[in-house]
Parts: structure tokens; sequence; C-alpha cells
């Protein structure tokens, strides 16, 4: 029997492999070095922030001069801000005496143009997540109430006048663009209403709501009391919504594959235009609505 038989040996490493991977190793650990230097750098600066938020209490009087930061948290400019506050300042009432009629409105505003949650909106205006939810159930159905008047379905004459250069080459009689859109609500705890509600294409219990703009891109109709159910279909609530007394002669209707209303409109002498682009396309990527958003601006800038 052979002297050392059975006896495990060592793997020698070749001189380059093992040059190449002390390489490797001395390129990480700096890497790693130099992330950890950044991520205390970002804690620090997260610390600063948190810091200057408590010191500096959020509130309309600190973004009313500075028209970037009105429109980022409400949508809307300082002026329509203002004429909104007077519109709906006689119908509604301050429900959190700590904060004004302006911050009332703009926590509302914020939360329907950023989605914000309501703990957010609450640590900002250093309130409770209570105070903004009384603030949401108060104020809401006024303003919605108070601008619904806002909402008219226009004449041709004023929808050809404000019509985009865009829409002219083909769609000259477009009268409206209608889109189905879904909001999440609370899951029914009724076996009926949850069926009802229930959403297969958010996946979610939603309510829906029929919604027409103009070429221009206003709101010019919206279906009334709380839309339908997430399970009721886009054709059945447009029939159900009074869209279709609004039609005459020569209307086009522009909508995506999922309104088979072609027939209905025919009835009244209206037309139903599918723009091509959404052809065996379940839904257009963010690109997509990105690019068309600026072909339009554009469009209507030339």
């Amino acid at each position: 029997m052979e002297a050392g038989a059975g006896l495990c040996t060592e793997a020698t490493v070749p001189k380059a492999v093992h040059d190449d991977l002390k390489q490797k190793y001395s390129q990480l650990s700096t890497e790693y070095d130099n992330l950890r230097v950044d991520i205390n750098k970002l804690k620090a600066e997260n610390e600063q922030l948190k810091a200057t938020l408590r010191n500096t209490p959020f509130s309309f009087s600190s973004i009313k001069c500075k028209a970037a930061q009105v429109l980022f948290f409400t949508g809307l400019t300082s002026v329509i801000f203002e004429w909104l506050l007077q519109t709906v300042k006689d119908s509604v009432e301050v429900v959190r005496g700590s904060l004004t009629l302006e911050e009332h409105l703009l926590a509302i505003l914020m939360k329907l143009r950023l989605g914000l949650s309501n703990k957010d909106i609450a640590y900002r205006f250093n309130v409770t997540e209570c105070d903004i939810s009384k603030i949401m159930r108060s104020l809401l159905p006024v303003m919605s109430q108070v601008l619904k008047p806002l909402i008219k379905w226009p004449g041709k004459h004023a929808i050809l006048k404000t019509m985009p250069k865009c829409f002219k080459a083909k769609y000259t009689c477009c009268r409206c663009i209608i889109d189905c859109t879904e909001f999440f609500i609370n899951r029914p705890t009724n076996l009926t209403s949850r069926a009802q509600t229930y959403s297969n294409y958010k996946s979610h219990n939603t309510v829906k709501y029929l919604v027409g703009m103009s070429p221009a891109g206003a709101i010019t109709f919206l279906s009334a009391g709380g839309g339908g159910g997430g399970r009721v279909s886009d054709k059945q609530l447009t029939a159900e919504s009074g869209f279709y007394d609004l039609q005459e002669v020569n209307d086009e209707i522009l909508a995506d594959r999922g309104f088979t209303i072609i027939d209905e409109l025919a009835v009244r002498g209206a037309t139903l235009r599918i723009p091509h682009f959404t052809k065996g396309k379940k839904q257009l990527s963010a690109q997509e609505m990105e690019n068309i958003k600026a072909f339009v601006e554009h469009e209507n800038t030339h």
C-alpha cells in the first residue's frame, strides 16, 4: 500500500485565478465602503429633512406665494384655487379649528391630486388621521354639489371652436371622448353588494363611472349617483347613464374597444369611432400615453 493513500490533498489554485479573485475582492470592498458612505450621507440628509419639516409646519400660507408648489399640490393655479375657495366657502364649514378653510381645501385637493394617505396629510398639517377623515367626509359631498353645475354638455359650435388641430384632420365631428374609470372601495360585508362591485379588471371591489371629455380636454359628462359597481359592463353603464339622450345627428364619439355601442349610437344618428392605435391592445403603455400627450400638446401649440 502506497504511503499517503487515502489522504486528501489541497487543490492548488493557479496564480492567475488567485490574482484575479484578489483584485475583484479589492474592488468589491472599495464599492462596499463607498456605498456605506453614501448610505450614511443619505441617512444624515433624511434626518435633516425630518427636522426641517418638524420645525417648519406645512400650511397654505407656506406655499400660497409659490405658484409652482400650489400647482404641484393641487393641480390648480393660484387664481383658480382662490376662485374655488370663494365658490365653496359659503357652503362648507371648518371641521378642525387649527386649520384654516384654505387648508381644509388644500388637504382635499392634495388627496385627489396626489393620492396621499390620510396619515401622510395628517402628519403634514400636524393633526390626527381622524381630523383628515372628518374633513373629507364633511367637505367632499358639499363640494360635489356646488361644483357639479360646472359640468356642462357644450353645443356643437363650442366644440368646433375649441377643437385642437390634431382632431380636425380625422375627427372633425368628434363631440366627445368617453371612457369608464373605477375607484377602489372597501369590500362590502353584504355578499350581493360584494359580488356587484367586484371588478375582474382591477381585481378589487370598485365603483365605476362613465366620464365624457371634449376634444379640448374639458369634462363634459359624468354618470350620476354612485355610478355602477365594478362588475357592470361599459356598455350597460353607458345605457343607464343617460348619455345617449345627449347625442345628435352626425355626432362622432371616440371610445376604446370595450364600448360595443355602435347600434345604440346609430339609432340617434351618431357614430362610434375607435382610434386605430388602440386596436389589438389590451391597454396602452405608460410610454405610449406620454407620447400621445406630447403629440397633442405639440399640435395645440403650433
